[in-house]
């Protein structure tokens, strides 16, 4: 009996100058790449050469410092909107997928869930929404508070923030708009739904004014691992994004996060973990 081929699937972590904080200062660095769309362009050219499956972009509303002068060495002050930086990248590769990070704790869900199927529509079904909250205070600064949301309530958000950007993904039918120019309808209004969500954190209405995305939805990713983060990943994850330090934590956080999804009604093969592999700049 032949046994089923497995496959390894890579996904590219982009991350400005490398992942170590002083690598832009290597001779063979590109200094300027957090501002450098041609780097961009290289390296999502790159990895798709290469077969990797991703590319995965990190973000933060911010930089990551309430101290700025400390930051004064570091290239970690200028970066990219990675979602506008993926919709031009979309054009210039062919299939690899492009995840994006947006935190669910200073954004709206109509303008997330608009911007991802806008993406997903441009990339012809490759992109990927990775799910966070904002975990640093110098986010909410920029955002009309002094500090974040107590943990608990950050992860309460981002749960029904989820639920209100899968509905509005849902707005249209596969093949609702029909566009038909000699009875004039344009789309099938049997097949439209509008949300119509009152919850405790968001007010949203519906419909989605852009249609549905070519892969159903885009994939959902997530980062986090807290209790909130393991919890929210299986109930919500199709990719979730580790940086575990040993095989044993891996190991570990594997386990859990399987045992927790069939409480959720999902099926134990659904989630693939994704250890983001860091592409050399």
């Amino acid at each position: 009996m032949t046994r089923p081929t497995r496959q390894f699937s890579l996904g590219a972590f982009l991350m400005q100058t490398g992942h170590h904080i002083a690598g832009w200062r290597h001779p063979d660095a590109q200094a300027d790449a957090g501002s450098n769309f041609r780097h961009y362009v290289e390296l999502a050219r790159l990895a798709e050469a290469a077969k990797f499956d991703t590319i995965f972009l990190a973000d933060s509303s911010g930089i990551r410092s309430t101290h700025l002068p400390s930051l004064a060495r570091s290239a970690r002050s200028d970066f990219f909107d990675p979602v506008t930086l993926l919709a031009v990248l979309a054009a210039v590769t062919e299939r690899i997928g492009l995840i994006a990070t947006v935190s669910t704790s200073f954004h709206e869900p109509y303008n997330l869930a608009r911007r991802f199927a806008t993406l997903d529509q441009i990339s012809g079904g490759r992109a990927g929404w990775n799910l966070v909250t904002s975990s640093s205070s110098s986010e909410a600064q920029n955002f009309n508070r002094d500090a974040l949301p107590d943990h608990a309530e950050r992860y309460e958000r981002a749960a029904e923030f989820h639920d209100v950007v899968l509905g509005l993904w849902d707005s249209w039918e596969d093949d609702c708009f029909v566009r038909d120019k000699q009875s004039g309808i344009y789309f099938d209004a049997e097949k439209l739904h509008v949300l119509k969500h009152r919850g405790k954190h968001f007010q949203v209405r519906g419909p989605l004014n852009v249609g549905r995305s070519p892969q159903g939805r885009p994939v959902v990713v997530q980062a986090g691992a807290s209790e909130d983060g393991r919890a929210l990943a299986a109930r919500t994850a199709e990719v979730i994004f580790v940086a575990h330090q040993t095989f044993d934590e891996a190991k570990a956080f594997y386990t859990d996060i399987k045992s927790r999804l069939p409480a959720h009604g999902r099926l134990t093969r659904v989630v693939r973990m994704d250890c983001g592999v860091k592409f050399p700049s």
